[in-house]
């Protein structure tokens, strides 16, 4: 079950760098629409209690600070972006167009399906990017390897595999696998040149670490490639 991520000793900073009581910052919570009772503020700042989602957004309203602050983290999960940009589950759902229960789904498994247009609809509300959304969601090393295998069989056979899980367009996506595959390809052919040629193992060496180097980069090399997809949304604006 989520747990919204909270820092009492955020809080309690934030508190006095306003020079606020408990009692004023329930209050002006209150004023916001959010009702505490003081005592609860002060079991936040205690660590006895943690402050629902809505809570710590009128908190972070009241106490004019960034919720990145009271959650006393580094966003690195899907909730924990949509906390830092203030959205609660059923707002987030509704600007992406998918049920509440599908979504808060996803954050629980991390594990994102969304189609293209929601996907697009996601990074925008959580100002990410598409490379940022699939290192979340866990899903680079399931990458890794479908580039791994791009670069050994026939590149086409990987173009949709890889495009479903980057949600790039497929032209974007066959461009890099090409090029990749090409690059990779001279890598043997020069081994094999040095080797036929039977040229000294230094050179051989530096090669094979040449072409390690090459595979330990993959992921990156690939959003390299891929460009300014895979910074921005590349969908087009507009309805589904």
């Amino acid at each position: 079950m989520h747990s919204t991520p909270f820092s009492p000793t955020g809080a309690r900073s934030a508190r006095a760098r306003m020079g606020l009581t408990t009692t004023q910052v329930a209050h002006s919570m209150a004023a916001c629409g959010t009702p505490v009772h003081p005592q609860l503020v002060l079991a936040w700042e205690q660590g006895s209690h943690v402050p629902s989602d809505r809570q710590l957004f009128a908190l972070a309203d009241v106490l004019w600070c960034e919720a990145t602050a009271l959650m006393g983290i580094e966003p690195r999960t899907l909730a924990e972006h949509r906390l830092a940009r203030r959205l609660t589950v059923e707002r987030l759902a509704y600007r992406i167009g998918m049920d509440p229960s599908e979504y808060r789904a996803a954050e629980s498994a991390q594990h994102w399906n969304g189609d293209a247009w929601q996907t697009r609809a996601l990074v925008e509300a959580l100002g990410l990017s598409l490379r940022e959304l699939i290192g979340i969601m866990g899903r680079v090393e399931e990458l890794a390897e479908l580039l791994r295998a791009s670069l050994d069989g026939r590149w086409k056979t990987y173009v949709d595999p890889v495009a479903e899980i980057v949600v790039v367009d497929a032209t974007s996506v066959g461009d890099a696998l090409r090029t990749m595959h090409a690059e990779f390809a001279a890598f043997s052919e020069r081994y094999m040149g040095h080797l036929v040629a039977r040229n000294d193992d230094a050179r051989l060496k530096e090669i094979a670490a040449e072409r390690a180097a090459f595979l330990r980069r993959l992921v990156d090399h690939f959003w390299e490639l891929v460009g300014e997809a895979g910074e921005v949304p590349p969908f087009p604006a507009g309805g589904r």
